[in-house]
């Protein structure tokens, strides 16, 4: 028998999943916190301080899980190292790392470890906002057509604003990387020993396009005259395509993992992208949900459309043969942890801890006794910015209804249907721009956990939703990336279609609308959408001007 290890590097932590690649059946499993977590407060000196916004985490924290969980699935499995032939990564993206020529991060170097430039920025890094700003408006005024292919707009998140926010603040970092990355492809140069970018985040995150390259050195040099070569200097013109093998486990990754030597690794994928596959996805029309921290919408088209406040479309982004179309919300999961840290009371608290539950499962259950509508209460579900489809971090989360007979699982039921209505946006505005949705997916922890959620989006969009049949998604899709880098002579796939028609899957049950819930939904709908134009389209900038009143008395 032989095995497929697939790694998922999330926010909080990293998991490796070992797969039966003949019958899907997931192995062993092991999960490792990053030592250092997110770091927005201070740098690991503890008296840097990071300003507002900043997301940063260290490289040395993914060396970390690939040491612990690889060789603790091999212990908890029996497997022989031997028997297992590919490797797939995954990882939240846009997230960024700015190395010397040998791989070594700049943070690891003396001189640079007390600057927050030298660290990673991770994909919730929002302080890129001003450069994401004034990129989008010079690529408007300059006509640049892969604005479109964007939504109309590069997010903050996004890799060139990141980059560019380097320059601005810590020139002395950019001079010194000999090359900026993403971390899903810098850790597979650690177990390859060589750098290959791929396609998937060159393209939804860094303005590559398969035909036209780059954004063109001229524009770059609009932006800043010290970017003209930045694709020469920092990044490469060589990416290499989803499903391809990157190159094999060395000897040095294989002391650091227990893998053999020649152990294929594939291509670096994105969390969500390389789920698809995971449920048997491989044609248009199917959307899939990656619900954690943040939700990721992923769809597949069949012609380039242009979407506005969509993530971006890629040809062959998600899966060979098909344009791969994103969009995302940048505050799910992290709604309810703000939530659970900051506005619940201590009885509610001991009540959960008498109960022996969860407190996230006694408030679910007790907003899942409430009527539709039966709160009063809309919020906007905007407290880590809006991804799609407004592409602006600078926007926050608001609460409408609240009396003093507001009950914490009545807000707590409406973040839950913020997000769904922030989802039916999505949905809606793929639909009015040529790109049907006519099936609904889910995968994640909350997908998996949360039955109430996922029966309030089914009403809320109107939609059946089936649920990834693997808690481990994202690790699932890459240990199949894996297999197919392995190839079908060494007991592997040929491709990655063929792969998720074999050993895709989704659960048996699935949620169905409920007509009654339905139609109260659609008036609320209707009110989310009022509020989403009336603070998000500009009429009440109320966000952005308290945003930076916050901020200029944070520095004073």
């Amino acid at each position: 028998m032989k095995y497929s290890i697939g790694v998922d590097f999330g926010t909080q932590s990293g998991r490796a999943l070992l797969v039966e690649i003949e019958t899907g059946r997931e192995v062993a499993m092991a999960v490792k916190a990053y030592t250092h977590g997110v770091m927005d407060e201070y740098l690991p000196d503890g008296v840097t301080k990071l300003e507002p916004d900043w997301a940063l985490q260290h490289p040395a924290d993914y060396l970390e899980v690939l040491q612990v969980t690889i060789p603790e699935v091999l212990a908890k499995s029996g497997v022989n190292p031997e028997d297992v032939i590919g490797v797939g990564i995954d990882f939240t993206s846009c997230t960024i790392i700015p190395t010397k020529a040998d791989g070594t991060p700049l943070c690891f170097l003396k001189e640079f470890e007390h600057n927050p430039h030298s660290y990673v920025k991770l994909w919730k890094h929002h302080a890129a906002q001003d450069e994401a700003n004034a990129l989008n408006k010079l690529a408007e005024q300059n006509g640049e057509a892969f604005l479109a292919r964007y939504g109309g707009k590069i997010s903050s998140e996004w890799f060139l604003p990141k980059v560019w926010q380097i320059l601005n603040e810590a020139p002395e970092i950019y001079n010194a990387a000999d090359s900026i990355l993403e971390a899903t492809d810098w850790v597979v140069s650690q177990l390859v020993g060589k750098e290959r970018r791929n396609s998937c985040t060159a393209g939804y995150k860094a303005i590559w396009h398969k035909k036209q390259g780059y954004p063109s050195k001229s524009f770059l040099k609009l932006l800043d005259p010290r970017l003209e070569n930045l694709v020469e200097e920092k990044l490469s013109t060589d990416i290499f395509p989803i499903g391809t093998k990157a190159g094999e486990i060395t000897e040095k990754a294989a002391r650091l993992t227990g893998l053999k030597p020649g152990t294929a690794v594939a291509v670096g994928n994105v969390d969500a992208h390389v789920s698809m596959p995971a449920v048997g996805i491989t044609d248009p029309g199917k959307m899939l949900m990656i619900m954690g921290t943040s939700t990721c919408h992923i769809v597949l088209g069949e012609s380039e459309e242009m979407v506005p406040g969509m993530c971006g479309v890629v040809e062959d982004g998600a899966m060979p043969g098909y344009m791969g179309y994103e969009a995302g919300q940048s505050c799910v999961g992290d709604h309810f942890e703000w939530f659970i840290e900051n506005c619940v009371p201590i009885q509610l608290q001991e009540e959960a801890k008498q109960r022996g539950i969860d407190i996230h499962q006694l408030l679910t259950e007790k907003a899942g006794q409430l009527a539709v509508g039966q709160s009063g209460l809309i919020a906007l579900d905007w407290w880590n910015g809006n991804r799609s489809t407004l592409v602006d971090a600078d926007l926050t989360g608001l609460f409408i209804g609240m009396t003093l007979l507001t009950k914490p699982e009545e807000m707590y039921r409406a973040l839950i249907e913020a997000t769904a209505f922030g989802t039916r946006t999505i949905i809606e505005t793929f639909r009015a721009n040529g790109v049907p949705v006519t099936e609904l997916y889910a995968a994640g922890g909350i997908a998996e956990k949360n039955a109430l959620m996922m029966q309030i989006y089914a009403d809320v969009c109107n939609m059946e939703i089936r649920i990834a049949d693997s808690s481990q998604t994202p690790a699932y899709g890459s240990a199949m990336f894996g297999a197919v880098a392995a190839g079908k002579e060494r007991g592997g796939f040929e491709s990655i279609s063929e792969a998720a028609g074999a050993i895709g899957k989704v659960k048996e049950h699935y949620y169905k609308p409920i007509p009654e819930n339905v139609a109260v939904y659609e008036k609320l709908y209707a009110e989310y959408s009022k509020l989403y134009d009336y603070f998000g389209r500009g009429e009440n900038n109320v966000m952005k001007r308290l945003k930076n009143i916050k901020k200029a008395a944070l520095r004073n």
